[in-house]
């Protein structure tokens, strides 16, 4: 137990861009090993769209939006933040109205979405939040998180174990799973997300886009949404949510813009 916090201790560093201290408990290349693994084994069984125009935008966007974020975290001295990440950016057959990007860069756009993001901003607002999510090293914090997570269950189950009756014991490892789910671990991923927008937003503008596109294809999203769930059971934050912490970062992402022109 000593030795896990004093990992923990040693791996504290700071988010890019919003300063949040945060603990990574694996390294870099660990993640990235693991990333390409599972990104090679879903396009093994994945179709790449034939949507030559709408996989060209992608493209063209990704590219645009990482060069802008290469150049600019060079211009802090901060180009070692992208080391271990290469971009990728692919279109597939798929009507999931979803998209992703690995730890180690891949970033993957489902036809499903593209309805919803049909021109170059509005792509952007998709895809600086996703390649948000790599430089933020949102996945390798998530594995650190779960990790903490079973060990101080285990460590306190066995606590319990020694003090309770069987039933007790029962209703301690509900509770826990419950717990730290929805108290902890959940409410982790609702801070990726907003944090992943927020830096997207940032990223959009440091390229040139349209930055109030981005409130606007929550909109949309709000919109196409056909089943709620309660933001409390969400690893996502509501869409009027999204929105509001969007329009509060728009002055800071046009003086992050203003500072390259």
């Amino acid at each position: 137990m000593r030795t896990l916090f004093a990992a923990a201790l040693i791996a504290c560093s700071s988010v890019a861009f919003t300063g949040r201290n945060r603990m990574l408990l694996y390294s870099d290349s660990e993640i990235t090993s693991l990333s390409n693994e599972s990104y090679n084994e879903l396009m093994s069984t994945t179709k790449v769209s034939d949507n030559k125009a709408q996989a060209a935008m992608i493209q063209e966007v990704g590219e645009r939006l990482t060069g802008a974020l290469t150049k600019y975290l060079a211009s802090k001295g901060e180009q070692s933040l992208l080391d271990d990440i290469t971009w990728s950016f692919k279109l597939v057959q798929d009507d999931q109205v979803n998209a992703f990007c690995m730890p180690g860069g891949q970033v993957v756009f489902y036809e499903g979405i593209m309805p919803l993001c049909d021109t170059p901003d509005l792509v952007a607002v998709v895809m600086g939040h996703e390649i948000a999510h790599a430089l933020a090293r949102h996945g390798n914090e998530r594995m650190s998180q779960q990790a903490l997570t079973s060990i101080v269950g285990s460590v306190t189950g066995q606590v319990v174990e020694q003090k309770t009756s069987q039933n007790g014991r029962i209703l301690f490892e509900a509770a826990f799973a419950v717990g730290s789910e929805y108290g902890y671990l959940l409410p982790y991923s609702r801070k990726h997300e907003s944090e992943a927008d927020e830096i997207g937003l940032y990223i959009m503008a440091i390229a040139g886009y349209d930055i109030e596109q981005a409130p606007v294809l929550w909109k949309r999203m709000s919109e196409n949404e056909s089943q709620y769930v309660p933001e409390f059971m969400s690893t996502h934050p509501s869409h009027a949510n999204r929105i509001k912490n969007l329009q509060k970062h728009m002055d800071e992402a046009r003086k992050i813009a203003a500072e390259i022109q």
